[in-house]
């Protein structure tokens, strides 16, 4: 649980620990050592909190590392925290001062079983514990890499073990469902040999990749002073797959610590499989809920390949305000702003807060740094309640900084953080117990998988806007740590307690995740493809028992109607082979039939080869049609969309090769139409 201390306050660093942990080595050593009992944050309370932190961290901190500091960085002192506990006593006082609402979130111990029940019906498994014959749980199972499933194993061996123990109802034997021997099996730490991302093992076929060029990687490195070695990225292996490789007896450092310089962080690079690199965007609601379930599943299993323990809260659903703009639950304010204006994705304040500081904050110096006046920015929160759907709000009036006040305490206020309160420690435990910043990142990338929609697209528009504040750290003076500093506190703290020496050591681990989420937010956007390999899997499984299920029905209608069944059938010649509708099409093998139902010329059937990318098939179309089509669509951002088959919908990388892509889903329409936005 997570410790408190006596004195009274109004935050609390949140979720870092469900019991009192040992402490972090070698993070107090680079941020906040020991502090002497003379030095308690409960003395000297005359002086500013910020003040006085920042005062015991002077005093016990190791002396700063020798670099070349610019002009940003001379503005601070790079070894202290003094911004982010600046930030927190902001916090404070705004609380105090009665701007921000008091919205607890109270968390409920969990009994023996429920955690693994409740982990089971997030990961789309609740069939596991009703014992009903769900198609969707059996195509999921059918999925799972050997690392997945031994997760799951583990996860229903505890469940059904305390159930047995409660004597609460029979359970199915996990024998059952894995088909197993032993209900507690070993897996050899093999290496796991790569399987394509279109989800089909053609046969004697490896995967292709490109040399590196400016258009064949995703590059997320630095742009001044990055370190010479740089990383690749795959998607094509699990990442708990990837671990099991690793020798056993491998340990951590010991003496880990955080260099807060921008370079030193890796430079990343995706390379792009034949099947190019898909956004979360691309695919459609059905397919990333299928997402969501298998990244919590790769997730676990990342963890237990680690030897890490997946910390998960509990916590009691918190109704917020079911009207308004501040401390109104995402999905809520969403579906308010969507009766104005359909298919918008991010709140409309928060946009407007986002833009109005893209305008005309970027090159302020301090920004989201420097507070504003703490009564102006009431007197805002109170006038934009009033006024901003009725668009009266006069934004000329906001200076920079109380936009940027605003901004943080919409985040503040919102009833549950941005990234749920049920997988906070798990950001937490990715920093404190795994070294390797590249395992830090697939970690991280995961649990980007697991946020809900509204929360995803809400945090990728933050992400963006403080990559642009970085960007012009020469005129604004904040540089990637800077920002990172400020952003933490509102990230992951909510009113309740004033925060202790335990959550003062993870402090600088919250801001390392927050430097992690900007600098590597292109990748962190990214659907590995082995998760939409097990995808397509999916739908494969789903449609085959849909099939077997059509077959059944049928042979029951025609029992039924036999009898009244007077037209005879033409007999079949003897050994005739009926082939699926897609094969009996007059379309040849290797050639699609492109759809553009906006263009002048809606459908034009094009031959595929080794060298086909959907980029060609868009130029050939613009050709045919620059003169046909209206302004309107020659002004659109057109993309080519696989649908159907395997997949859902699939707006395809323009570098994906065509011919790849049919063959993993042959069964698809291809259609051209305006990227979803």
């Amino acid at each position: 649980m997570t410790m408190e201390m006596k004195d009274s306050g109004s935050v609390v660093l949140t979720a870092y620990h469900p019991h009192t942990p040992a402490r972090i080595p070698g993070m107090e050593q680079s941020f906040v050592q020991d502090i002497p009992p003379s030095h308690s944050p409960t003395s000297r309370k005359s002086l500013p909190r910020c003040r006085r932190i920042n005062r015991m961290l002077s005093n016990n901190s190791a002396p700063p590392p020798a670099f070349s500091r610019s002009n940003s960085q001379a503005s601070m002192d790079s070894t202290s925290m003094e911004d982010f506990w600046c930030e927190v006593e902001s916090i404070k006082e705004s609380s105090e001062d009665g701007s921000e609402e008091a919205t607890l979130l109270e968390f409920k111990p969990a009994d023996e079983g429920e955690l693994e029940a409740e982990w089971l019906q997030d990961v789309g498994l609740s069939t596991l514990i009703s014992g009903d014959e769900e198609e969707d749980g059996q195509a999921l199972l059918s999925t799972l890499t050997r690392t997945q499933a031994a997760a799951v194993q583990k996860r229903y061996n505890t469940y059904t073990q305390t159930l047995r123990k409660k004597n609460k109802h029979t359970v199915r034997d996990v024998r059952d469902i894995f088909g197993t021997n032993d209900s507690s099996p070993t897996f050899e730490t093999v290496p796991v040999s790569p399987v394509p991302s279109n989800g089909i093992q053609l046969p004697g076929q490896k995967p292709v990749w490109k040399s590196v060029s400016s258009n064949s990687c995703l590059d997320c490195g630095l742009d001044k002073g990055s370190p010479s070695v740089t990383e690749e990225l795959s998607y094509e292996v699990s990442f708990s797959e990837s671990i099991m490789v690793l020798p056993k007896t491998q340990e951590w450092p010991k003496n880990q610590r955080f260099k807060k310089e921008d370079s030193a962080l890796p430079k990343f690079i995706v390379q792009k499989s034949r099947f190019g690199l898909t956004e979360v965007g691309d695919l459609s609601p059905e397919d990333m809920k299928k997402i969501r379930y298998l990244s919590l599943i790769e997730l676990t299993a990342f963890y237990d390949a680690l030897g890490v323990e997946l910390k998960r809260n509990r916590a009691e659903r918190v109704r917020g305000r079911e009207n308004g703009l501040f401390g109104v639950p995402l999905n809520v304010l969403l579906e308010n702003d969507q009766k104005k204006v359909p298919g918008i994705k991010v709140p409309l304040i928060f946009q407007k807060l986002l833009l109005k500081l893209e305008e005309t904050g970027l090159e302020t110096e301090g920004i989201l740094r420097v507070p504003g006046s703490a009564s102006r920015v009431k007197n805002l929160h109170q006038e934009l309640e009033a006024k901003f759907y009725e668009d009266t709000f006069d934004w000329d009036q906001v200076r920079n900084n109380d936009a940027a006040g605003l901004l943080k305490m919409f985040i503040r206020e919102l009833p549950s953080p941005l990234f749920t309160v049920e997988y906070l420690p798990a950001f937490i435990t990715l920093v404190e117990k795994i070294s390797k910043i590249k395992l830090q990142l697939q970690a991280l990338h995961l649990l980007i998988m697991l946020l809900p929609e509204a929360n995803r697209d809400t945090a990728k528009a933050f992400l963006q806007f403080l990559k642009k504040v970085v960007a012009n750290e020469g005129k604004n003076k904040m540089n990637l740590w800077n920002v990172s500093m400020i952003v933490a506190p509102n990230l992951f703290i909510y009113k309740g307690k004033r925060a202790n020496q335990q959550e003062m050591q993870a402090a600088a681990t919250t801001a390392h995740i927050v430097r992690l989420l900007i600098r590597y937010q292109d990748i962190l956007w990214t659907v590995p493809s082995f998760l939409i390999s097990q995808v397509r899997k999916m739908n494969e499984a789903a449609m085959n028992n849909s099939k077997r299920q059509l077959m059944f029905d049928k042979g029951v209608r025609k029992l039924l109607r036999r009898k009244t069944m007077e037209r005879e059938r033409p007999e079949r010649p003897e050994g005739a082979v009926t082939f699926p509708p897609y094969l009996q099409s007059d379309i040849p093998e290797g050639v699609i039939r492109v759809y553009a139902p906006l263009h002048s010329k809606v459908s034009m059937a094009i031959q595929l080869n080794s060298q086909t990318k959907a980029k060609d098939i868009l130029a050939r179309f613009h050709c045919e049609n620059s003169r046909g089509s209206s302004q309107n669509v020659r002004g659109q951002i057109q993309s080519l969309h696989e649908i159907g088959g395997n997949i859902g919908q699939h707006c395809l990388d323009p570098d994906a090769y065509m011919l790849d892509v049919y063959r993993a889903n042959p069964q698809a329409e291809w259609v051209i139409k305006p990227k979803a936005s």
